[in-house]
């Protein structure tokens, strides 16, 4: 499935270089059941270290383990356990205004009480909501509005030299909001 309309636009976009391989992976989904889809397994032993020997099913929550795969295949390095959302929170550099290709930390609360987060890429915003590029979101790496409320904190991207479309970008209230599905 190609990008929705009001997101096509991030196709002629030449970077950053892990807005490039995330876009790669649009739609890249579960699959159903106990099944497990062959490609979001693959990604863990891409990843190596510990990371294989803990992710062997995609009904463990996958987004940390999808922006790991894409930073990896960016050049950049990954951060230490990187399936677990709330550690992308160390990666890059903090900023207070989120722009095109940063990792926004998101927190949530788990049926259980427990802290829990999510992880994506900023892809615009309007004025409620971050439009973030991620995976895990309805099971699949697809573009999601997600409440501004919740974020945790945006990290910018290591880079060499920044690429000059690293901006801020406004959308209209329009896309799929997310649920409780993270």
């Amino acid at each position: 499935m190609p990008l929705k309309k009001e997101y096509q636009w991030l196709a002629a976009e030449g970077g950053p270089k892990m807005l490039v391989e995330a876009l790669k992976l649009i739609d890249v989904i579960e699959s159903p059941g106990t099944a497990n889809n062959p490609v979001i397994i693959s990604w863990a032993a891409e990843i190596g270290a510990n990371v294989a020997s803990v992710y062997k099913s995609d009904e463990i929550p996958w987004c940390g383990l999808f922006i790991a795969v894409i930073a990896k295949r960016a050049g950049k390095e990954v951060v230490k356990d990187p399936l677990w959302a709330l550690n992308w929170g160390t990666f890059g550099t903090h900023t207070e205004t989120p722009m095109l290709g940063d990792i926004l930390v998101f927190t949530r609360t788990t049926a259980d009480g427990k802290k829990a987060g999510h992880v994506a890429m900023y892809v615009g915003e309007d004025s409620k909501c971050y439009h973030i590029l991620g995976g895990n979101q309805s099971d699949r790496v697809c573009i999601v509005r997600k409440d501004k409320s919740q974020l945790y904190i945006a990290r910018r991207t290591p880079y060499n030299v920044q690429p000059a479309n690293v901006r801020q970008i406004i959308l209209p209230e329009s896309g799929e909001l997310s649920g409780k599905e993270f």
